[in-house]
């Protein structure tokens, strides 16, 4: 069956990939283009925009009035407008932009009640089975005799705006649900001292046109564990995505996320 899919965030670099992939994907019809009315390029073909030809489909700030799914990789100050409009219209969302505000996050979680909404750090199927193992060594390691210290390192390109990233913050908070941390320290300078064992360390590198890597380190004494996953191209996320749009179809209201999508929530349960 078909799954019909409105990109929003479609001006950007990752909307451009998105209609790229998603117009030659078996199963997904991209049928809406949407982005800011600020944009200079509204009115344009979405297809041609995006390098593969005129698809019929222009890049626009007007709403569709139906749609299978809405796929969203935007920026945090479009996020009100998108919930609105995605809740007015009863529209199911797959919802990528990290970066949001407390505030935000919580009307994420009240717009769920209403429609279904899958919300993920990333829509990669790779980081999403790291997250899943990393679940399964934190648990493992929570009690082990020598303390064990997490530290999370991600690199990015350097367009990036928000650090860390949002993945590798999940991957910490679900480190810290397994292990107990309640410290965070983001870098490191001068003579903070000793490392404390209750402490998650983030570290944060922007460089070129890196599109995602997140490496967690497990230190015990006298043996070290690392899970890491990289990206070569936006590509995995863009795929990941419309495996999520296709999966939300009849889903009831809830805010699920992409372990739900990609069964994994019960391995290990």
């Amino acid at each position: 069956m078909t799954t019909k899919v409105a990109i929003h965030g479609a001006g950007g670099r990752m909307g451009h990939r998105l209609i790229a992939l998603g117009t030659a994907a078996d199963g997904i019809d991209v049928v809406a283009a949407i982005d800011s009315g600020k944009n200079p390029k509204c009115g344009q073909d979405a297809g041609t925009l995006a390098g593969v030809g005129d698809i019929g489909v222009p890049l626009s700030a007007e709403w569709p009035e139906a749609v299978d799914a809405v796929i969203d990789f935007s920026v945090p100050e479009a996020t009100d407008a998108l919930i609105a409009e995605c809740v007015a219209r009863g529209f199911p969302l797959v919802f990528a932009t990290t970066g949001l505000s407390p505030q935000q996050e919580a009307a994420i979680a009240e717009a769920s009640q209403t429609i279904p909404i899958v919300k993920a750090a990333s829509m990669s199927t790779a980081v999403n089975l790291t997250m899943k193992l990393t679940e399964i060594a934190a648990t493992a390691l929570k009690d082990h005799p020598t303390g064990a210290d997490v530290e999370i390192l991600e690199r990015h390109h350097r367009f990036k705006e928000d650090s860390p990233s949002g993945t590798a913050l999940a991957f910490g908070k679900i480190v810290s649900q397994a292990m107990g941390q309640s410290n965070e320290q983001h870098g490191r300078s001068g003579r903070p001292g000793a490392r404390p064992h209750d402490e998650i360390g983030y570290h944060a590198i922007r460089t070129g046109d890196n599109p995602g890597e997140h490496t967690i380190v497990f230190g015990l004494l006298g043996e070290t564990i690392e899970l890491r996953v990289a990206a070569t191209n936006r590509d995995c996320y863009a795929q990941g995505a419309f495996q999520a749009a296709a999966w939300l179809k009849g889903k009831a209201a809830g805010l699920y996320n992409m372990q739900d999508v990609l069964g994994l929530n019960s391995i290990g349960a």
